[in-house]
């Protein structure tokens, strides 16, 4: 978290149903609409992403339902598991975790449902336990050209601001996010963008709400007030996250951190180890997740760097437990930072006794050497 967003949270308490109260409130639904990129509403719940995934659906679908989910990973096999809870009817396509959704399935699957049963597709954008992105654009196109009403639901909890999202020119129904992430603030805030066909969605959903219902809320920010207590404070840092990124500039903020991906590749690729995505249009830019030889145990690996050099990498979930571990590289990140920390990574593959190569730490610092220039950030 950078300091300056510490430093914007650090305000009294604001009467959330005082006179001034507005402005703060309106000023931070614009700044996220820009950073969704959209001209419609976005609704900010006091939660984690979690909340935010509950209220995606309870708002458009109700009990029956029939519902596309790609387990991508983790995390997309997390929202399938919510729906449930919900009595909807997820049909989940199931990959092998080492790529994003593919939108030649998704189409065939959607040609497949003349009856139009199919209420929504919900795709993860940016897959944390695996490092795999799914192509969004494509994915909408893959749904036109089914000539299919479904609603696309996406979840850009790890995604957005960090890698290029554009709801409105994508045609995204439904996106998630949370403040954790590119957004660079604590955990505690969730948002919802939402389009005209969702809102309309909204109207015939009979799927029970009342804290995630998105009609008091966006009647409520019409002029910057919340329905019910928000979180003040990380509204504050909210707007200073929001400004820190337009100062930098979205299109830069998503060159350095594709950057920053490309110079992890180039390290995992000297050591010898094998990167979790195998295509290379869904490389995350946001995070990368290493594989380690097989008879190797990551978490061993992670504990190893943790006991020894006070980092803590990501560890593999559920189906890729014990066999990788996750370096981010997002938010409020840069040159000097990565370089630490592929340098921890590589003594701690020594220490570890994981068959590897050296030299990863060189080849990635001669790419950043070589790319400098190309951060336009860097000349401020």
């Amino acid at each position: 978290m950078p300091d300056r967003i510490l430093r914007a949270m650090d305000m009294p308490v604001q009467d959330h149903r005082g006179p001034g109260f507005g402005e703060l409130g309106m000023s931070a639904v614009e700044g996220m609409k820009s950073i969704f990129k959209t001209a419609g509403p976005v609704v900010i719940y006091p939660s984690s992403g979690t909340g935010a995934w509950e209220a995606a659906l309870v708002n458009v679908l109700s009990p029956g339902d029939k519902c596309v989910m790609v387990e991508t990973g983790h995390f997309a096999s997390l929202w399938a598991h919510l729906a449930r809870k919900f009595e909807l009817q997820p049909e989940v396509i199931e990959t092998d975790w080492r790529r994003g959704a593919d939108p030649n399935l998704l189409e065939d699957r959607l040609r497949a449902d003349s009856a139009h049963e199919i209420k929504a597709v919900c795709v993860v954008h940016n897959e944390t336990s695996t490092g795999c992105t799914s192509r969004i654009a494509d994915i909408r196109k893959a749904i036109d050209a089914a000539d299919h009403p479904a609603l696309l639901m996406v979840d850009t909890i790890s995604g957005l601001a960090s890698a290029d999202f554009r709801f409105d020119e994508w045609g995204v129904d439904v996106a998630v996010s949370g403040s954790q992430k590119g957004l660079m603030l604590p955990p505690g805030l969730s948002f919802n963008a939402v389009s005209e066909k969702a809102l309309e969605a909204a109207k015939t959903s009979t799927l029970a709400k009342s804290y995630w219902s998105w009609s008091e809320m966006i009647a409520a920010n019409a002029t910057g007030y919340f329905p019910y207590t928000p979180a003040t404070n990380m509204l504050y840092g909210l707007i200073e996250a929001v400004a820190m990124l337009h100062e930098e500039g979205l299109e830069n903020v998503f060159a350095r951190h594709k950057r920053h991906g490309e110079a992890t590749r180039r390290a995992v690729q000297a050591w010898g180890l094998e990167v979790q995505c195998q295509v290379e249009d869904e490389y995350s830019p946001v995070l990368t997740a290493v594989r380690v030889p097989d008879g190797h145990d990551a978490d061993e690996l992670r504990s190893v760097i943790l006991k020894n050099f006070d980092m803590s990498l990501g560890n593999g979930l559920s189906k890729v437990q014990g066999k990788l571990f996750r370096i981010g590289h997002l938010g409020d990140f840069n040159d000097l930072m990565l370089a630490a920390t592929l340098s921890g990574v590589e003594m701690g593959l020594d220490l570890a006794d994981v068959p590897h190569q050296t030299g990863g730490v060189a080849r990635a610092l001669d790419y950043l050497k070589s790319t400098a220039g190309e951060n336009p950030w860097m000349k401020v």
